[in-house]
């Protein structure tokens, strides 16, 4: 009888995750009417944290599709890859036509936004910087432990480059140029540290209301304004039109080939604040609307005035 070979690990990397999690993206709609635009993933043991960034069809409610895309992608990569898969963060990076009308008589309702408490900025996560530092701190740390273990255990002399130091260190005094020099680029290097610390990053995204307290929900500030120009491009008599959404306004600015301009910026004023109410988010951006006629504009035609019945025109002569 042959023994039974040891087993060995399964392993599963990184990038496989990644790219489980965008292709469950794709499975999470219909007619795979949602596609990642983005993805990222990192594995730990048995467990696995995703995060992608999607493109959603337009129009639908955010909330609950954002719900759906997330909780499939959660379950599908856990089903795949066999790992502990943490709730998905998803991220809405643009908003797309639907490829299909949906069929008459099919209703659905979008439930009210939770009560619960939103964060009001996407925090990131920082990785260029922590992973500089890490390493920068990791290579320093090492080196001279490395040197104190071959010095104690090995008897050997310390490093020339750890004695050429001390001596510098000990020769120069604080009131030196590169003393000073080397003092205030600790101190700018810890103020910037800080500067990330407490602030969130990541301007690009405006936080959304979300149906359950584990769901974060955020919409591309690109998104909401190539959904504005749509809005405002459908207005009669409109040319061109530029959007510039920030973290708490949005300016349209609007040029009429033909037209009143009076009613097309009321018009774009309601389109645009309809838009803006469908998207949820958190902190209603204050909206801006200008509308100015093009050097070719063409006014609308003058109403001319009825005539009163029983009015006699007036006589040629006397």
């Amino acid at each position: 009888m042959t023994t039974p070979e040891r087993r060995g690990t399964t392993t599963v990397s990184d990038r496989a995750v990644r790219r489980i999690a965008g292709r469950a993206v794709i499975e999470a709609l219909p007619d795979g009417a949602a596609r990642a635009t983005g993805s990222s993933a990192a594995v730990r043991g048995g467990r696995a944290e995703v995060a992608v960034d999607v493109a959603l069809p337009y129009p639908a409610p955010l909330t609950p599709t954002v719900r759906r895309v997330q909780d499939h992608v959660t379950a599908r990569t856990g089903e795949l890859t066999g790992l502990d898969v943490r709730t998905a963060r998803v991220g809405v990076t643009a908003l797309t036509p639907a490829r299909t009308p949906e069929p008459e008589g099919a209703t659905e309702t979008t439930p009210a936004p939770s009560r619960t408490r939103v964060p009001r900025r996407w925090w990131s996560q920082r990785r260029l910087p922590l992973g500089v530092l890490t390493l920068l701190a990791t290579l320093t740390c090492g080196a001279l432990a490395t040197d104190l273990i071959l010095v104690h255990t090995g008897h050997r002399p310390a490093a020339l480059w750890r004695t050429g130091a001390l001596h510098w260190l000990y020769v120069h005094g604080p009131g030196e140029p590169p003393v000073t020099a080397a003092a205030l680029g600790c101190a700018l290097l810890g103020v910037w540290l800080i500067v990330l610390s407490v602030t969130p990053g990541r301007r690009g995204l405006l936080t959304a209301h979300s149906p359950a307290p584990a769901t974060r929900v955020a919409v591309d500030r690109g998104a909401v304004a190539a959904l504005l120009r749509d809005t405002a491009a459908g207005t009669e008599g409109v040319d061109t039109v530029a959007v510039r959404v920030r973290r708490r306004r949005a300016t349209v600015r609007a040029a009429l080939a033909f037209g009143d301009r009076a009613a097309a910026r009321d018009q774009i004023t309601d389109a645009a604040r309809r838009a803006l109410a469908e998207c949820g988010l958190r902190r209603p951006l204050r909206l801006r609307v200008a509308v100015r006629p093009l050097p070719v504009w063409t006014p609308p035609p003058a109403e001319t005035a009825p005539v009163p019945l029983g009015a006699v025109a007036p006589a040629g002569g006397s």
